[in-house]
């Protein structure tokens, strides 16, 4: 993971109070406009927010035949991160119930699929964060899907995530901030909040857009 001046707790402390579209609007304007995963990935409760270093994981079709290892790979996701999921399985489910009541006692803050859940109700009781495209009672276990590889690059829509990259998520969606470059997000955003939350108390109060936005002519 790259050094920064702050710790990733530090980090996704204050991350944890901006909201992710003043975060695209930062990465964008540092060239990186394509960080935010594809707009089906949305909370499973309302409210949910995760912010949090990402572990990522890889699914595949399963062909190979071989033992199940989505226990060894939930085994090896760290304290304090976030499983995040590529998951190439469609019209099923990927984890459930029992996952989350393991991950949730080891410390991990939520859980981030392009594919499916199942298990809602007791997944909420259980109050792990999830993000995900699609409910379903179909389980991919059972011959139809298999944990292929953890902890390596994945990609998810026209993100590439990384271990260790940020994964800041709330009602709008999911955005990943590569760790290399947080730091200097987490400024910039900080002061966009900041003059978004003036402009917008301003407009409120009944100002002009004219005199909040003055033309350059």
């Amino acid at each position: 993971m790259a050094e920064t001046g702050l710790s990733v707790e530090a980090l996704c402390e204050r991350f944890s109070t901006i909201y992710t579209g003043a975060l695209t609007d930062v990465l964008y304007g540092l060239g990186r406009g394509a960080q935010t995963l594809p707009h089906v990935i949305k909370p499973l409760v309302e409210g949910d927010r995760i912010c949090a270093p990402a572990y990522t994981a890889e699914w595949a079709p399963y062909l190979s035949g071989g033992k199940d290892r989505s226990w060894e790979m939930l085994m090896a996701v760290p304290t304090g991160h976030a499983l995040i999921v590529a998951s190439h399985i469609v019209e099923r489910a990927s984890l459930g119930d029992l996952a989350l009541a393991y991950l949730i006692t080891k410390g991990v803050k939520g859980l981030v699929m392009d594919g499916g859940c199942r298990d809602v109700d007791l997944g909420t009781q259980i109050g792990l964060p999830r993000f995900c495209a699609f409910t379903t009672p179909q389980d991919a276990s059972h011959g139809r899907g298999e944990v292929r590889e953890w902890g390596h690059p994945i990609t998810i829509g026209e993100v590439t995530i990384r271990t260790g990259d940020l994964i800041v998520a709330d009602r709008d969606g999911v955005v990943i901030v590569p760790i290399e470059i947080a730091e200097e997000v987490l400024v910039r955003a900080e002061a966009l909040v900041a003059d978004e939350t003036r402009i917008r108390e301003a407009l409120l109060a009944g100002a002009s857009p004219a005199d909040l936005f003055p033309s350059e002519d």
